[in-house]
This record gives C-alpha cells, sequence and structure tokens, in this order.
C-alpha cells in the first residue's frame, strides 16, 4: 500500500511539472562578475524568508567550485531579529552557468535558475522551474515603481502568479557612495 502511494505521489507530482512550458537561462553567466552583494527587492517568498526585512543575498566562489552563500535578513521589521542561512550552490551547467542546485539541506538542491542578467550585472531574476518562488535582486537596495513593473511583467510572462509578488522591504543608511 505505501509502495502505491509513493508512485501516486510522485506520478502526481512529475505530471504536475510536465504541464509547464520549460524555462530558458541566460545564456552565459561570468561568475566571477556574479559574485558579491544582491538586495532582494522582490520576491515570492518561501516560508523562511516571510516577514523579510533588509534582505540580501551574498555570493562566493570557493576553491571546489562550489558558491558559499549567506543569506541575511532582519524578521518581521527593520529592528527585528537578525536570520542568517548559509545555503551552498553548485553550477549544474557549466557551460552557461545559469543552472544551479542549491542545497540548504544534505542532499537536496532546489533548483535555481538565473533567467535574467542585465549586460552590466546589476538586476537578476532568479526562478524555478516549477514556478513556485522567484526573486528580483539587484546591486541596489530598492526599485524605481517603473523598474518593478518591468520586472514584475517579466515574471508573469514566465509563468508565475504575479498577485503573489511583493516587494521586500529595503531601508538602509544613505551613504556618500549610494
Amino acid at each position: 500500500m505505501k509502495q502505491y502511494l509513493v508512485v501516486a505521489f510522485l506520478t502526481l507530482i512529475l505530471t504536475g511539472c510536465a504541464s509547464q512550458l520549460p524555462m530558458k537561462t541566460v545564456e552565459y553567466v561570468d561568475i566571477d562578475r556574479f559574485m558579491g552583494d544582491w538586495y532582494v527587492v522582490a520576491n515570492i517568498p518561501t516560508f523562511i524568508e516571510k516577514q523579510a526585512h533588509n534582505a540580501v543575498e551574498n555570493y562566493r566562489l570557493d576553491e571546489d567550485g562550489s558558491i558559499a552563500t549567506t543569506f541575511t535578513f532582519n524578521k518581521g521589521g527593520f529592528d527585528g531579529k537578525q536570520k542568517t542561512y548559509n545555503p551552498r550552490g553548485f553550477i549544474k551547467d557549466t557551460s552557461t552557468n545559469a543552472l544551479w542546485g542549491m542545497q540548504f539541506i544534505w542532499p537536496i538542491k532546489a533548483d535555481y535558475r538565473i533567467v535574467y542578467l542585465d549586460e552590466n550585472y546589476q538586476n537578476t531574476v532568479i526562478a524555478r522551474a516549477a514556478r513556485d518562488y522567484v526573486w528580483v535582486m539587484s546591486r541596489k537596495p530598492d526599485l524605481s515603481d517603473e523598474e518593478f513593473n518591468r520586472f514584475k511583467t517579466f515574471v508573469d510572462e514566465l509563468g508565475y502568479d504575479v498577485a503573489k509578488l511583493q516587494k521586500v522591504p529595503q531601508q538602509w543608511p544613505q551613504t556618500s557612495a549610494q
């Protein structure tokens, strides 16, 4: 009986995935240029990211070719408790460097696709083939309404429910460099 339930569950999952059109990644990612800090300015959040403020994802290429990732945010408000997660990225397609597995828990490597990246490496969109979660990230902490609407349209065209897309509150001190 248990085997039938597992087979039925897997069939349901695979059938659901088959109805989705393939999701293309960008043609090529220069990994060295992609490394560093990215502000998460909008997303369809995972359970971890709900109520996240000042969310930042940092990538660092390790000698073994994997990507050390540090994801930090304040939970519930700008003065909320800081949370830090350290998943590890693994490049699955080295011809493009745009398809990764992101590992929060061994041995599972979640689908992580770089589907948009501007030529200056200032804005990116990370998506999943399942079209459940998406992240709009930038090298700056916020987007203009025009930029946000452009990314919202892009995410919609990928097949996401954009009613779930939300801006991530970002509030950083102004510096002379900004």
